[in-house]
């Protein structure tokens, strides 16, 4: 494949109906425009990419512009969408299925709208979730509340009955919110519908309070989690300068990727240390985490410690792999095992009081802020517009702050990670005064 086709989306087929939307077809005229299949956005915005793009006379690497089409592919008042939430919670959710419900009822008129309880449970009748319609209604004031209205759970069910579900059904479009392995569903379920020669939409609307989809600006509920955390931190600071050589220990969410810390910390610049998954400190010797702590303790007299789940997994000497659900590796505690090590390491030095806080599972419950709030319902409306133009195994997302489509087997590649020579590390690291390396 030519690599200018790369974000290319797959279609259902040629459009068949007029948009009702009443936008405007004329540059300048009315409020909106309609957007052009044409209309592309360039994906690597570098001087070094244009230059070579000039260089090589070629075509740069573009993303679709997300939005709604003049011609679309389902006959709307007939069609039937599904809602799907699948994988951890995350602040929004609630959000984008309002959003969902509202775009697909008010702006297309879609008359069947239904939610697929638990998760890809909720498509495998063995399971025994009924399928719940859902109405504007029914859905006007849970943006207000975190969770999910739908109910959620982790792992996969069998692709071949799940569209067997989707068909039974007479479902024409899927709205699936979730992280990397939801994703990976939905391709697979794309793949699926392929193969039977079905005329079934099936859309991804990235969701990981971890923030590590890959490609992508952010993922919605992400902002929520710091902003939530941050106020933590701050109390987590009160409890450690309360205390002669009081340290703090605040574990927060960021399995693979430790975004929500080092975010949290900057947004509350009362943090001396920020350890992560992408980086592999060490405890003992000189340069190590124990002895610079203790040098923090011996000038300041207090330590902020924040921590995110999966960091520091190599100091489990015994570690045995156990998995998830989803497939994702469960990590060791190491937050608690922080504690120990630190009670362990000052025992016969100096007296030192140390409080662990774990609050992930109030980070992740919470309703979404108003930023996330905004960044949910457009995604949402996004979603539905792809999907009613027939556009399919494609994921609804910001990237270079434009709203696009990008195929779901792009943005599963890979885990978005902090770049630990990146800026924003180099940031973390001015406001915490950690050392460049433990």
């Amino acid at each position: 494949m030519d690599n200018t086709d790369r974000f290319n989306i797959e279609n259902l087929g040629a459009p068949q109906y007029r948009s009702p939307l009443k936008l405007s077809t004329v540059e300048g005229d009315q409020i909106f425009n309609f957007v052009s299949e044409s209309n592309r956005l360039v994906f690597d915005l570098s001087m070094e990419h244009y230059n070579q793009c000039l260089t090589d006379g070629v075509q740069p690497v573009c993303l679709e512009k997300a939005g709604p089409r003049q011609d679309i592919f389902f006959d709307a008042e007939n069609a039937t969408a599904a809602i799907v939430t699948c994988g951890g919670l995350c602040p929004g959710i609630n959000n984008v299925i309002r959003g969902l419900v509202m775009a697909l009822h008010y702006f297309y008129g879609v008359k069947k709208i239904l939610g697929v309880p638990y998760g890809y449970e909720g498509l495998n009748p063995e399971k025994g979730h009924k399928l719940t319609e859902l109405t504007p209604d029914k859905v006007k004031d849970i943006h207000q509340f975190g969770g999910t209205f739908l109910g959620s759970s982790r792992g996969g069910q069998d692709v071949s009955v799940m569209v067997d579900t989707l068909e039974a059904n007479q479902i024409d479009m899927l709205f699936a919110i979730g992280g990397d392995g939801t994703l990976k569903g939905v391709n697979a379920l794309g793949e699926e519908i392929s193969k039977r020669n079905a005329k079934i939409s099936v859309v991804g609307i990235p969701k990981t309070i971890d923030n590590d989809i890959d490609l992508i600006d952010e993922s919605f509920g992400f902002e929520t989690a710091f902003d939530v955390a941050s106020p933590i931190l701050r109390d987590a600071h009160n409890e450690a300068t309360g205390a002669y050589n009081g340290i703090s220990i605040i574990k927060l969410m960021g399995r693979d990727s430790g975004f929500i810390a080092a975010s949290a910390a900057l947004a509350m610049p009362v943090v001396n240390f920020v350890l992560v998954p992408e980086m592999d400190f060490k405890l003992d010797g000189e340069g190590g985490f124990l002895k610079v702590l203790e040098k923090r303790l011996q000038k300041k007299k207090h330590a902020v410690i924040v921590v995110a789940e999966g960091a520091g997994q190599q100091l489990f000497k015994e570690r045995t792999i156990v998995k998830d659900a989803s497939g994702n590796i469960q990590h060791e505690d190491i937050g608690v095992f922080l504690k120990e090590k630190i009670t362990e390491y000052f025992k016969d030095k100096i007296p030192v009081t140390i409080k662990y806080i774990d609050p992930s599972y109030i980070v992740r419950c919470a309703p979404a802020n108003s930023s996330d709030s905004v960044f949910c319902s457009r995604l949402a409306y996004h979603a539905v517009h792809g999907a009613m133009a027939g556009k399919t195994k494609f994921v609804a997302s910001r990237v270079n702050n434009n709203y696009v489509y990008v195929p779901i087997s792009e943005v599963t590649k890979k885990r978005k990670k902090i770049d630990l020579e990146g800026e924003f590390w180099f940031s973390v690291l001015q406001s915490t005064g950690q050392p460049f390396s433990m």
